[in-house]
């Protein structure tokens, strides 16, 4: 059957997700699990309250080495408006690459390995990742390395940190954003206790030719089930997360995002390395005076979603759009339709009424606070 995915890369562990029933679709270049056979509301809601397996391993992981880490980190500081020099060996931190106008190129997670830095980053954006890291890292003295050879899986829910000890009582002494080396049925694999969908878990870096042990013996504790692209995007949506290419890309600052808590003091005007990153003008302006339109969660009061592209408007029968949903779906923990977009700062604050025009009709949508579950992850 012509599912769309000739022609893809494929996932090293592709033929153990079709044997598990897995229906593939193109995704970021890739064919990838959107779905298995109890459907996306049961994965959703299995992560939501034991643990969830997750195969990424379509992102991107590059890791970054130099004279001493420190080097490394202030170059890569001349990409990203964060704080690299001062992460902590053995922890993680959000980023982003900007453009020369401020708009973000891709989000990423930054690890300190103690002597490299670790990058994992989306698939649909690696290629040009690497190639600006290549360009621009390499003259500052920071040899770039992409690894072609290992698996990413994530594990995420409650029950994520009694799944992961049950193969390594360290996984317990772990934080949120912490980074280390775990042994997993008897495989070294590279873990940080992170993901995406808000609740606690661990993304776990493996070799490929030792992943399918790995994932056998996550797949073997009765708490996970596996669970595709399309639970993933409704959790991490739940989580007021964004998604690259949907609710943050090259026009978007991280200011307009609600992303400033990932840009630290130290970075911001007046902090000891303030700026140098691509974009900081616009940045700075916004950070000081406020940016014109700003992300926000989203709450139709009909039961028929809002999703992507739905422009919104300040009164039923106005023809004043004031902003647009970039990501939008049913929220099977919360019961009810839910959204993100963004909108004129004016129509920003939560509770106010808008209105989304879904399929040429008017429909009644609130700003409301996110995220629009709580974030379970490990302090």
């Amino acid at each position: 059957m012509d599912d769309g995915t000739e022609n893809l890369l494929t996932l090293p562990l592709e033929q153990v997700h079709v044997d598990a029933g897995a229906r593939m679709v193109p995704f970021a270049g890739y064919a990838m699990p959107v779905q298995y056979p109890t459907g996306v509301m049961a994965e959703h809601q299995h992560a939501r309250a034991h643990c969830g397996l997750f195969d990424v391993s379509h992102m991107g992981q590059v890791i970054l080495r130099a004279e001493t880490v420190e080097a490394a980190a202030r170059a890569l500081e001349t990409l990203v408006p964060v704080d690299v020099v001062g992460l902590g060996e053995g922890r993680q931190r959000y980023g982003f690459f900007t453009n020369v106008n401020g708009g973000i190129l891709d989000d990423l997670m930054i690890a300190n390995r103690g002597n490299h830095l670790l990058l994992v980053v989306n698939a649909a954006c690696k290629a040009d990742d690497i190639a600006l890291m290549r360009a621009a890292l390499p003259p500052l003295g920071v040899e770039v390395e992409v690894i072609e050879d290992r698996v990413l899986l994530a594990v995420q829910g409650p029950k994520a940190g009694r799944v992961l000890a049950a193969l390594d009582p360290r996984a317990d002494d772990m934080r949120f954003m912490d980074v280390g080396g775990l042994t997993l049925a008897g495989v070294d694999a590279w873990v940080s206790r992170s993901g995406y969908t808000g609740e606690d878990g661990f993304e776990i870096s493996v070799q490929v030719s030792q992943a399918r042990v790995v994932f056998d013996a996550l797949c073997a504790d009765e708490r996970v089930a596996l669970v595709g692209l399309g639970a993933r995007d409704s959790l991490r949506l739940e989580a007021g997360l964004c998604l690259y290419g949907h609710d943050i890309d090259t026009t978007t600052s991280p200011v307009e995002a609600g992303l400033t808590w990932a840009m630290q003091k130290v970075r911001r005007p007046g902090g000891d390395r303030a700026g140098g990153f691509p974009g900081e003008a616009r940045i700075f302006t916004e950070l000081e005076a406020g940016a014109g339109r700003t992300r926000v969660g989203l709450r139709p009061e009909a039961r028929a979603p809002m999703r992507e592209g739905v422009p919104l408007f300040d009164a039923e029968h106005s023809d004043t759009q004031v902003g647009q949903v970039t990501s939008g779906g049913f929220g099977p923990s919360v019961g009810h339709p839910v959204a993100m977009g963004y909108v004129d700062a004016a129509f920003a604050d939560t509770d106010t009424a808008l209105w989304g025009e879904v399929r040429g009709k008017r429909l009644p949508v609130r700003v409301t606070a996110l995220p629009f579950t709580p974030l379970r992850f490990k302090r």
